[in-house]
């Protein structure tokens, strides 16, 4: 069974495991842990298993050396990159905003600026970050990032469980406040930003956010066959609104260092920390937990229900 791989929604590959991830390109497979449930699953890596790949990141530098060979193995793949521009209260150790325009566009030289998707996303409102702050912001980075990409993809940020507690002690700490907007001051601003993106040559994208579609801005399908020049795949929403086809994710949550105060995947920065230093470049998982030893990894798959196997 074919599969488009997802690189991953959960944490930042490219930046932080690119050693891992092509040491199970050349294994051929690795495993994935469901964070809930503790299932594993045997994902396929095969370039004859794989329909291409979707790396997700902020920093794809530390991948880039590698992307030929892929190419020559045979795998597809495209670049989601978030460039946001935010303060260190918001993102507190990403890459400064000229180093991922300056990553970004060595990227799209070698993939191509149809492969580079830009992700402004997602978007605080807060006292820090009130609308007319983003509409300078996106000027600065569509400026940077015209000619390298042809879109971009936004969406506002949500109150997941995690990302909550992150905001409120953001609130706290910084005596800064962030807001959800109405509607109308939404629509105002996704407006405002896709016609900043159309004169730099990029056209605006919505992710789960159907409301703001009209006009100049169109609905993304971050996980999208047409980036990757294959047949139709099912559509397999992630979550409301969510316009992706089927894809299998290979990443763990807690993992990705980076610290962006909003993320849903990390409940902080000392956890994600934690995991990283326990982390294992040659295990067939990005991580496990430590009371899951190899043997018991491969007891596991091989308990595993034969339809969960590629």
């Amino acid at each position: 069974m074919k599969r488009i791989i997802s690189a991953s929604r959960r944490t930042d590959i490219p930046a932080f495991y690119g050693r891992w991830f092509l040491k199970r390109i050349v294994a051929g497979y690795c495993h994935w842990i469901n964070p809930f449930g503790g299932q594993v699953m045997r994902v396929s890596l095969l370039p004859e298993d794989t329909y291409g790949i979707v790396f997700w990141t902020r920093f794809a530098n530390p991948l880039m050396p590698h992307l030929r060979a892929l190419s020559e193995l045979g795998y597809r793949y495209y670049f989601h990159v978030t460039i946001n521009g935010y303060d260190r209260a918001l993102e507190a150790r990403n890459p400064s905003t000229q180093s991922a325009i300056d990553s970004f566009r060595r990227l799209s030289d070698a993939v191509s600026p149809r492969l580079a998707v830009w992700r402004y996303d997602p978007i605080v409102l807060s006292g820090r970050t009130p609308p007319a702050a983003h509409l300078r912001t996106f000027e600065q980075l569509a400026r940077g990032l015209a000619g390298y990409t042809e879109r971009c993809i936004f969406s506002f940020v949500d109150a997941y469980g995690k990302t909550k507690r992150n905001l409120v002690s953001l609130e706290n700490r910084e005596r800064v406040g962030v807001y959800e907007g109405t509607a109308v001051e939404r629509q105002t601003l996704a407006a405002q930003l896709a016609a900043i993106g159309s004169a730099h040559g990029i056209r605006l994208c919505a992710c789960c956010e159907d409301a703001l579609v009209g006009g100049m801005v169109g609905k993304a399908h971050c996980v999208d066959t047409e980036l990757l020049d294959i047949p139709p795949v099912k559509a397999v929403p992630s979550r409301a609104e969510c316009g992706c086809v089927e894809s299998v994710d290979i990443g763990a949550y807690d993992t990705c260092q980076f610290g962006c105060v909003y993320c849903y995947a990390t409940n902080s920065w000392e956890a994600a920390r934690r995991r990283a230093i326990a982390h294992d470049p040659e295990d067939t998982a990005l991580w496990r937990p430590a009371t899951l030893a190899g043997r018991e990894l491969a007891e596991l798959e091989r308990r595993a229900p034969k339809s969960r196997k590629p």
